[in-house]
């Protein structure tokens, strides 16, 4: 007898059907083909004693199976629910009648319970393009799925309930989940607020600039400054997420087996902030079997790169592009796979290796030249894809000792959102830009129309601070930001010369 499953397979953060064709037919013999990977061939083991705990069995008969598309290669564990179904109803132990209406996917334990699988969140959404009835996944991974609408999602704790749903002698409840109630219910629930810092009026200030344009941000200070404590506040103040933007991370966070049991939906923006020992595949993603890496992790939040200099150099130049393209693609023989990596850059350092160049009170001891050998660690083509480049001193025991919190994130929030409202319309007809740090140098000259007064205030910044050519461009960007959070439509003096002050790192005299 011939039946047919059906699972899906993963690639990038898409998925595709995948047909399971099982023939039980006379004859000794069990060939399982259509390009599967060792994780998949494994499955009869699994298979044949997570049946046996129910006192079903593999026929000791001919059983061939097919994964169609034949030349697509499939991998992982998760196709073992799909195939011991396959063969179940091939050999007549069960009724093969609705087997065309459910996408079935699952890894078996040896014990017949269901394990979670990766990925469910695309698997759902394909299952729903394909005019699916519902969809069959193991519990932990039901509410997940559940957050796709129109589509029946079952949670099922072992490969005997399964069974027995599609016989229709004990049917499971779906799991039903209301999506945009979920969303609302998650969405602004930040572990960390900006009420909690105390003092840096300025270096929120910045951060705040930051947020409102989706600029990039390096930060340099000593130790124990506060740059990490910054850093974690930062999603806080960013625009919430849209249900769009929400379904788009949670998606990314599901192919790479990031979700826990209870989540089914990412509310709030990330926070992804990987050790400095990270290797480049890791961080952009990539692998024998290619995974999102921590740049597409970060996808619509924040990519914090603590202790910057610390990066192997081969691993911070390798982001250069995705900044620039905001997606990252990974090319291999047969196949080329593309992740979204729409992030913010926060970046922290120590201006020296001490750690105490330009400290209030403390004395550097670094020999000469070193401060300038640990900036140049860091390439000056990555430097010019960061906005704002911010110096951080240390808080005063004074203001340590204050107990009146500070101004809280939601506070400063409305003005980033008020801010982001005023790029919306103005890059309405512009693909791809949403915001003043995406704008290219053309459309950089066309909205950051600049007074007689401003461009003489700007030329004597370039000459007596030494600023490079890169920083103009990006001094014009911020000035424009400056001028939407006041609601300014033109660039006012007073806001580029704040923007001017965001430029610590072009100026000629910095670590001399």
């Amino acid at each position: 007898m011939l039946v047919k499953t059906f699972g899906s397979a993963i690639y990038g953060v898409n998925a595709m059907m995948v047909t399971v064709e099982v023939s039980v037919e006379m004859g000794l013999n069990f060939t399982l083909v259509g390009l599967p990977d060792s994780a998949v061939k494994e499955s009869q083991q699994r298979i044949a004693t997570a049946l046996g705990q129910y006192g079903l069995h593999i026929p000791g008969k001919k059983v061939v199976i097919n994964m169609a598309p034949a030349d697509v290669k499939k991998e992982g564990a998760a196709y073992d629910l799909t195939i011991a179904i396959g063969i179940m109803a091939a050999a007549g132990n069960m009724r093969a009648d609705d087997l065309d209406k459910y996408v079935i996917m699952g890894e078996l334990s040896l014990d017949g319970s269901l394990r979670p699988i990766k990925g469910v969140l695309p698997i759902a959404i394909e299952a729903r393009r394909q005019k699916f009835k519902g969809i069959i996944v193991p519990q932990e991974n039901a509410r997940e799925a559940a957050i796709v609408n129109n589509l029946e999602v079952y949670g099922a704790a072992n490969v005997k309930q399964v069974i027995d749903h599609l016989n229709g002698e004990v049917l499971m409840e779906p799991t039903v989940v209301d999506t945009r109630a979920e969303f609302m219910r998650h969405l602004n629930h930040y572990e960390f607020d900006f009420s909690d810092v105390k003092g840096q009026e300025s270096i929120k200030r910045a951060l705040e600039i930051a947020a409102a344009g989706g600029h990039n941000v390096i930060m340099i200070g000593s130790p124990g400054s506060g740059k990490t404590m910054l850093a974690k506040r930062m999603p806080s103040i960013l625009p919430p997420l849209s249900l769009e933007e929400s379904l788009e991370t949670t998606q990314i966070h599901s192919v790479a087996g990031k979700m826990k049991k209870e989540d089914s939906l990412i509310a709030i923006r990330p926070f992804r902030a990987p050790h400095h020992t990270i290797s480049d595949v890791a961080l952009v993603g990539g692998g024998t079997n290619p995974q999102p890496g921590e740049i597409s992790l970060a996808h619509n939040g924040v990519l914090f790169l603590d202790e910057l200099p610390e990066f192997r150099r081969q691993v911070l130049e390798v982001l250069r592009q995705p900044m620039e393209e905001r997606r990252v693609t990974i090319s291999r023989a047969k196949m080329t796979i593309d992740y979204p990596a729409s992030f913010m850059l926060i970046a922290a350092m120590n201006p020296c290796p001490c750690g105490y160049y330009n400290h209030p009170t403390v004395e550097c001891t670094c020999p000469a030249g070193a401060v300038k050998r640990y900036m140049n660690k860091i390439s000056g083509p990555l430097l010019d894809r960061i906005d704002l480049h911010i110096e951080v001193t240390p808080v005063p025991v004074s203001q340590l000792n204050n107990m009146q919190p500070g101004e809280s994130s939601a506070a400063i929030r409305e003005r980033v959102v008020a801010a982001r409202a005023i790029q919306t319309a103005r890059f309405q007809g512009h693909a791809g830009v949403h915001c003043n740090a995406q704008m290219t140098s053309k459309l950089t000259r066309e909205h950051c129309n600049l007074s007689n007064e401003c461009r003489a205030i700007i030329e004597t910044a370039m000459n007596r601070l030494g600023l490079s050519a890169r920083a103009y461009d990006r001094i014009l960007r911020v000035s424009r930001t400056i001028a939407d959070l006041e609601a300014s439509p033109d660039i006012q003096p007073h806001h580029l010369q704040e923007a001017i002050t965001y430029r610590s790192l072009d100026r000629d005299s910095w670590g001399r």
